[in-house]
């Protein structure tokens, strides 16, 4: 396809079709760059890329008790 044909069909996709692509984009300049992400990123990107990766984690609302984060129950 050309680019303009390509440029027309993106113009049709949803909202969800278009964040779909937008991680296929980032996937494919990922597979192409020499250098990781976490060493040619800023400290800012490198935060709001770990800020999103956070987010997608389920939330589940089931924590540790107290009693678990105590050092001396670690040896029990």
């Amino acid at each position: 396809m050309l680019r303009e044909d390509l440029k027309q069909e993106i113009d049709k996709l949803s909202e969800v079709e278009l964040r779909e692509i937008a991680e296929f984009v980032v996937a494919l300049k990922q597979r192409t760059q020499t250098t990781p992400f976490w060493q040619r990123a800023t400290p800012a990107e490198r935060a709001d890329d770990f800020q999103v990766w956070v987010k997608q984690l389920p939330q589940t609302g089931i924590s540790l008790q107290n009693i678990a984060f105590d050092r001396g129950n670690i040896y029990e």
